[in-house]
């Protein structure tokens, strides 16, 4: 069973499910719509399949395919997967579907034909796949540059008013960080050619290196440039905020959920294992930038009158969680930040999919045009407060377990930066129950018209007091609550939120292992975790 090719059809299925879609004819949306969710469950159960083949206690490296495809150049189209890769391939099988039933309808009103937004959702998910399972760093430039292009498209043509500004924006960030790394996979080349007498991409190979001090830094630096743009870390983080706000929900969700953990999936997989003296010298500069980042955001979010940048700018401030984890170099932190990093997808994707909702029944992103919508839809306030609660690292649910393995683990060895980072708690649960007060409590912003029945001005204007008419507002609100497809869009994400909280093991068992092999690289494992 660990002999079938997972992998490679867990690229190759989106792939040509998002040409088939593409290739549909202009009238037939449903039908690339169905095509669309029917792709993604088949890889979500090739995930789910993949992980049942996969030894936690076995090979580093399991479910490997390996084709010749520039021997010139030693570099093959070589898959593989670690504890750390296939936990996100989990969360890239769980969220595709579940992003596709969310923009069901709401890809029917953008400027192009619906078949075009499944279509790049498709192959989006073709790329972040082989993002994660590349174990060739040639192969994984490809996939990292590659999709850009998917994600590129779905924020400039399916986003809001300024999605031309902010997919130029978001290209632009990430193309030049991906020609900085791409500086450095030529420079390791040019070294695997100088040590073993032949150049290489191949990650085995080139973690068995002795690469100097010195020069160890100068590729560290390629590496982690592009990665710390990817994440975001502060300073680097500037395009998320207007990417995260401009993108379609649906594209915002993949973008804050997995595309940003190429960035911290990158530092594991690539800078600690190849570069290990780098990392160790600069673990206290990275460390810097994410406590900074932790507090910085923070409070920017606390000062956001828009939703989808305050989800975006929450974001960041959990990178910054995510990356103390891993540069604190134990393995409870590290296994920390890479459940993290799983649990982050969670949670921020059911936030993002929940603001998305009451943003298609308001027609606003503003939190001061909201108020009082639980009141009328009382499932989606609690969906709501179940993604709020997880993304403020409430104990029992899923973030929490992350976050404190992160806090423990980085505390022995960086108690000053830990101590800090512990900051961000408090404004965490600041900023997020601030907004759910406002939009979800008080007293409506708007004329609220519940399922928009017969007696709904009425009460609408009770709900503004005595003297409301239905002019006086400049805008209406039609409160529904979720329908069918919304509520089967929801609960997953909301099932595993409490699952996770109340019981990680069974990530922790596959996550650990790869932790621990990966510190082993560095020189800085510290043991396992006592749980």
């Amino acid at each position: 069973m660990s002999d079938f090719p997972w992998l490679l059809l867990m690229i190759a299925l989106p792939a040509v499910g998002a040409a088939v879609v593409a290739a549909l004819p202009r009238g037939r949306s449903l039908l690339a719509k169905q095509v669309a969710l029917g792709v993604s469950l088949a890889v979500l159960l090739l995930a789910v399949l993949a992980t049942l083949a996969f030894d936690p206690d076995g090979d580093r490296f399991q479910l490997t395919t390996s084709v010749s495809w520039i021997p010139d150049f030693g570099a093959d189209f070589a898959l593989g997967v670690d504890g750390i890769a296939l936990v996100m391939l989990l969360l890239i099988g769980v969220l595709v579907p579940l992003v596709v039933g969310a923009s069901w309808h709401e890809a029917d009103t953008g400027p192009r034909p619906p078949r075009v937004f499944f279509a790049w959702l498709l192959l989006l998910e073709a790329m972040m796949v082989g993002v994660f399972a590349a174990v060739d760093v040639l192969l994984f430039y490809v996939f990292f540059e590659a999709m850009l292009v998917p994600m590129y498209f779905l924020i400039g043509s399916f986003g809001g008013p300024r999605r031309q500004y902010a997919a130029v924006k978001f290209f632009l960030y990430s193309l030049v960080g991906g020609l900085i790394m791409l500086a450095a996979v030529i420079g390791l080349y040019v070294v695997s050619t100088s040590q073993l007498g032949e150049g290489t991409f191949a990650f085995d190979a080139l973690r068995q290196l002795d690469i100097d001090p010195d020069v160890q830094k100068l590729l560290f630096l390629g590496f982690f440039v592009a990665f710390a743009i990817k994440a975001p870390l502060v300073p680097f983080h500037t395009w998320l905020p207007d990417s995260g706000a401009e993108a379609p929900i649906g594209g915002a969700v993949l973008l804050v959920g997995v595309l940003d953990k190429v960035g911290t999936f990158g530092f594991l997989r690539y800078c600690l294992p190849l570069f290990p003296d780098a990392s160790r010298f600069f673990a206290p500069f990275v460390l810097v930038l994410a406590v900074a980042g932790i507090l910085y955001a923070a409070l920017l979010a606390m000062g956001q009158s828009d939703m989808k940048r305050l989800v975006s700018y929450t974001s960041i401030s959990h990178f910054g969680f995510i990356a103390l984890g891993i540069f604190a170099f134990t393995t409870e932190a590290g296994t920390g930040a890479v459940l993290y990093m799983v649990n982050h997808g969670i949670a921020t994707g059911l936030l993002f999919l929940v603001v998305g909702m009451l943003i298609a029944r308001g027609g606003s992103r503003e939190i001061g045009d909201y108020g009082g919508v639980a009141r009328h839809a009382p499932k989606l306030a609690g969906a709501f407060l179940v993604a709020g609660l997880a993304s403020l690292a409430l104990p029992g649910t899923n973030s929490f377990v992350s976050e404190f393995l992160v806090l423990i683990g980085s505390f022995p060895e960086r108690p000053v930066f830990t101590v800090v980072a512990t900051a961000g708690i408090i404004l965490a649960a600041l900023y997020i129950l601030l907004m759910y007060q406002r939009t979800m409590h008080g007293p409506p912003r708007g004329v609220l018209l519940a399922d928009a029945g017969p007696e709904a001005p009425q009460e609408a204007q009770q709900a503004h007091g005595a003297t409301a008419t239905l002019t006086a507002p400049t805008r209406t609100l039609r409160v529904t609550d979720l329908s069918r497809r919304e509520l089967a869009v929801v609960a997953p994400l909301v099932a595993l939120i409490i699952g996770l909280g109340v019981y990680p093991q069974p990530l922790l068992d596959l996550i650990e292992p790869a932790v621990s092999a990966t510190l082993s690289d560095v020189g800085t494992d510290t043991g396992g975790t006592d749980r």
